[in-house]
């Protein structure tokens, strides 16, 4: 059940990102267009996502139904940008229902997760298998649009996309009422700045949106740099199979190294692994399939331990601060979602700007600036993070 329901939420996470600019290409939609209009959302959830957390802790009597809410918002989301494919205005509208409802039911479903596990080590099992479901819901959602446009029309693999992850939301919402255990207790008390910074929820904040910019990145241009930096278009769906698959196969394993050695000493050779794969794919050539096919595993098994780790890091502070869950990770969240939207926001429009056509017929020092873009700039950005985690306190360190 917790392993299905990651799925299903993790479909309007880093998949929208994946998908959106080759679907607002193929809708006529610029480029600039779509990374401003994430940016306004992201935006909008520096209010909205806090308040859905508070929420979700002063209401935890009425979990299930909030929860079973969000999943069929969500759906409907789904299917109002893609199957309708509206205009900008509607799109902009389906794209907050969609929003909101992966908002509030991610913030439900992780502060659950506090509340379920007893102890550090059970923090990073739960986080494994949470992390597992997520990737394997990464999977699904980004392969969907393109399996559909192999076996239909390819002109309506985004609206047969809207309309599986429809039911599928429905389906999510109805098959897991039992998961939400209604909380007889009272509502905790407000998140306060001061205990919550004193635990360590800062940094690990800080840290968590750092760390997130060069996946956000690479996942907003993905498609771009397989199809017209590598020039292998019919490779994009088994190299994103690739990756999330060798994401979501070493969740487990990083959750059980975290556990026996620490967090810090297992997650800072996971982000070197990634510094690793991003240099080598800056220098590969047009054509260079099975090198970027390695790079993809590298780059996923790395990505694995960003998603264990760093949520039962943060969940661990919580519940050892006894700090209100709904409510930090309302917060948590948005930094993640902060994170895609910034990068969307800036390579978009610059791509936009060089004269960077989908498809097209792009010179040399345009297909340069996507290199830069998709591979040099994530690298430098991991620096920091990297800076971060070994300047942790001991006590934040374990999970």
């Amino acid at each position: 059940m917790l392993v299905g329901l990651a799925a299903v939420l993790a479909a309007a996470g880093l998949p929208l990102y994946v998908h959106l600019p080759r679907f607002a290409a193929e809708t006529g939609m610029g480029l600039g267009t779509v990374g401003a209009l994430l940016l306004v959302f992201r935006l909008f959830d520096l209010v909205q996502d806090p308040l859905l957390g508070l929420l979700a802790d002063r209401w935890r009597r009425w979990r299930r139904g909030l929860a079973m809410g969000s999943l069929i918002a969500m759906g409907i989301g789904f299917f109002w940008v893609f199957t309708l494919q509206p205009g900008i205005w509607e799109l902009a509208a389906g794209l907050a229902v969609l929003f909101t409802g992966f908002s509030l039911g991610m913030i439900l479903f992780y502060s659950q997760g506090v509340g379920l596990a007893q102890g550090a080590g059970e923090h990073l099992r739960l986080a494994g298998l949470r992390e597992a479901g997520t990737l394997t819901g990464i999977v699904i959602a980004a392969l969907l649009p393109t399996l559909f446009a192999v076996l239909t029309n390819p002109a309506r693999s985004y609206a047969l996309f809207g309309l599986v992850m429809l039911g599928l939301s429905v389906l999510a919402a109805l098959a897991t009422r039992g998961f939400w255990t209604a909380d007889a207790m009272p509502p905790p008390p407000r998140l306060q700045l001061r205990p919550f910074l004193a635990a360590g929820g800062g940094r690990l904040l800080a840290l968590a949106l750092i760390n997130a910019l060069p996946v956000a990145l690479t996942s907003s241009l993905f498609l771009f740099f397989v199809e017209d930096r590598l020039q292998l278009p019919h490779l994009a769906g088994p190299y994103l199979l690739l990756f999330f698959v060798a994401a979501g196969v070493s969740a487990p394993l990083w959750s059980r190294l975290a556990a026996r050695f620490g967090a810090r000493q297992v997650l800072v050779p996971a982000m070197v692994l990634a510094i690793l794969a991003f240099l080598w794919t800056a220098t590969l050539a047009p054509g260079a399939g099975v090198g970027f096919a390695v790079i993809t595993v590298l780059s996923g098994v790395a990505l694995g331990a960003d998603m264990v780790i760093l949520p039962a890091l943060f969940a661990n502070v919580l519940a050892r601060a006894d700090l209100p869950a709904g409510a930090a990770f309302g917060t948590w969240f948005l930094a993640g979602k902060l994170a895609l939207a910034l990068a969307a926001a800036t390579a978009l429009p610059i791509l936009q700007r060089v004269g960077y056509v989908p498809g097209g017929d792009n010179s040399p020092e345009v297909l340069q600036t996507l290199t830069a873009l998709y591979a040099l700039v994530p690298c430098a950005l991991k620096l920091p993070a990297i800076w971060m985690v070994l300047r942790l306190p001991q006590e934040t360190r374990n999970a």
